[in-house]
């Protein structure tokens, strides 16, 4: 009888991939099959688990001055590996934190923020019997114009937001991890400008699916 295999994919990210309703609290969020992550793991279907680890304000690597530590991205990717290890996937969604205006980063440094990521990735293994997983670097859509309460915390990070997917796409391709751009299925809400809706989650989750089994998957 041929073992059925089962793939485990981590999702690591912010807001957006916790579920965070736009105009809402951190608290407010949508359930798990509204979630990207939920509807990634339902169409990937029975031989997938899918982990979702966002956090409200993460960031790729930089503790924030205000929401602390706790928020450095790069700080807990580590056990976070560590404690879901085997995984097949690794899909980070990041960076829209990084362009918050107390930290002043160009998209560049963004993307490099996101490389140190992939580096620490493929330093630990985290993959089946300890090789190098997947990895696939998601671009967040970009930012409304129109941010509402949040702008003076996002002061100028609309224009960066708009270049962040040419910069992710250029380190992916340097460091030859999967790429794709959550801007060409999905946009943000109007509620807050930087965060997406139930729509958007869907429309998400549908596109990281083909993706996923685009990769080429066998059974060794």
């Amino acid at each position: 009888m041929e073992e059925t295999v089962t793939r485990t994919v981590l999702c690591f990210g912010d807001s957006n991939t916790h579920g965070q309703i736009p105009g809402g609290s951190p608290l407010e969020r949508y359930n798990r099959g509204q979630r990207w992550g939920g509807v990634l793991e339902e169409l990937l279907g029975s031989g997938w688990q899918v982990i979702e680890e966002g956090l409200s304000g993460r960031t790729t690597v930089h503790d924030d001055p205000i929401e602390g530590a706790l928020k450095n991205g790069r700080t807990y990717l580590r056990p976070c590996l560590q404690s879901h290890t085997p995984l097949d996937l690794i899909i980070i969604m990041l960076g829209t934190n990084d362009l918050k205006r107390r930290f002043n980063m160009p998209p560049s440094e963004v993307a490099m923020g996101i490389g140190c990521l992939v580096h620490d990735i493929r330093e630990l293994s985290p993959g089946p019997a300890g090789h190098d997983p997947e990895i696939m670097i998601v671009a967040p859509p970009p930012m409304l114009d129109d941010l509402r309460e949040w702008e003076s915390i996002f002061s100028g990070a609309q224009e960066k937001s708009r270049k962040l997917a040419l910069e992710f796409e250029i380190m992916a391709d340097s460091l030859e991890a999967h790429f794709f751009d959550a801007g060409t299925v999905c946009q943000c809400s109007p509620a807050d400008g930087f965060h997406i809706d139930e729509d958007a989650h869907r429309q998400l989750g549908e596109a990281l699916a083909q993706e996923v089994l685009a990769i080429g998957w066998t059974n060794a």
